[in-house]
């Protein structure tokens, strides 16, 4: 529900969906199945109330925004009695979790395309036995527009490796969930110390701060990762591969700056023209 809307936006979602939750609007959310459901929950939490952690205002319940109001106020405030409004503000006593009553029916969703699955479409990077990657930003998901944020799904198949790479201009900070599978992430800072050198297990984070450098692998199941990148316009600059620096660096330079032979230079540009952003496995 926005504010100032006079309808409620009910939304039907299924798994590998994904919504955009804007600040200040209010939500919920329901399991009309009968397995347990898992909801991953990313965002810019700079201008929180409490920096790096998510803020819940809620309306009803135990730790409810009415609570705080004499019950005068909320009479007034409802056009009820004092008595009502007590009952109005202290009959739940659960906070943000609670199960329904017996033959309490939700509503039906609306008809409103409002989820987006990452599947859907041609990726914006794909290789063969190697992986994807697709980025869901507000040229397909207006409601992206003005957050500067966007969605970022790394599919690698089995052994398969991703980067090493860094996002560009407007660079952003990059907060990763493993959804499946398993394998490993190296991030290195601006001074050449590796600031994470870990495995990657399904149910697992980590975050690439701005401007750092960062290679995925996959273990023998493959790996998938679900991220949230504070820029509207991701732009992947590879440190390795044949769109890299390297590869549009002239020989001379690169001889220079590497302090290798003729020869050896050669060789590097040679062998990284057959490599990409994705790597399958030798």
């Amino acid at each position: 529900m926005y504010p100032e809307s006079k309808e409620e936006k009910v939304v039907k979602l299924e798994k590998g969906d994904t919504i955009v939750v804007p600040s200040g609007v209010v939500s919920w959310w329901f399991n009309a199945g009968n397995d347990e459901l898992k909801i991953i929950y990313l965002g810019e939490t700079h201008n929180a109330i409490n920096p790096g952690n998510f803020t819940y205002g809620s309306l009803a319940g135990a730790i409810g925004i009415l609570k705080g109001f004499s019950n005068k106020t909320i009479a007034n405030a409802y056009g009820i009695s004092n008595e009502q409004a007590n009952e109005l503000v202290n009959t739940q006593k659960e906070a943000l979790i609670l199960k329904l009553e017996q033959g309490l029916t939700m509503p039906k969703p609306s008809n409103y395309d409002l989820t987006k699955e990452f599947d859907e479409g041609i990726p914006h990077f794909q290789v063969k036995k190697g992986g994807s990657i697709r980025f869901l930003t507000s040229e397909k998901q207006s409601t992206l527009e003005g957050i500067k944020l966007c969605g970022k799904l790394l599919k690698l198949d089995p052994n398969a490796m991703f980067g090493p790479i860094y996002y560009a201009q407007d660079s952003g900070v990059e907060l990763s969930y493993v959804t499946k599978g398993s394998g490993w992430v190296q991030i290195v800072g601006l001074n050449g110390q590796i600031a994470l050198d870990t495995k990657l297990e399904a149910g697992q984070l980590f975050a690439v701060p701005k401007f750092y450098v960062v290679a995925v692998g996959a273990g023998e199941e493959g790996i998938e990762c679900f991220s949230i990148v504070t820029t509207s316009k991701p732009i992947l600059a590879q440190i390795a591969g044949n769109m890299s620096f390297w590869k549009t660096m002239s020989p001379q330079v690169l001889q220079a700056s590497l302090n290798v032979s003729p020869k050896f230079c050669e060789l590097v540009m040679d062998k990284i023209e057959n490599t990409t952003i994705i790597m399958p496995p030798n």
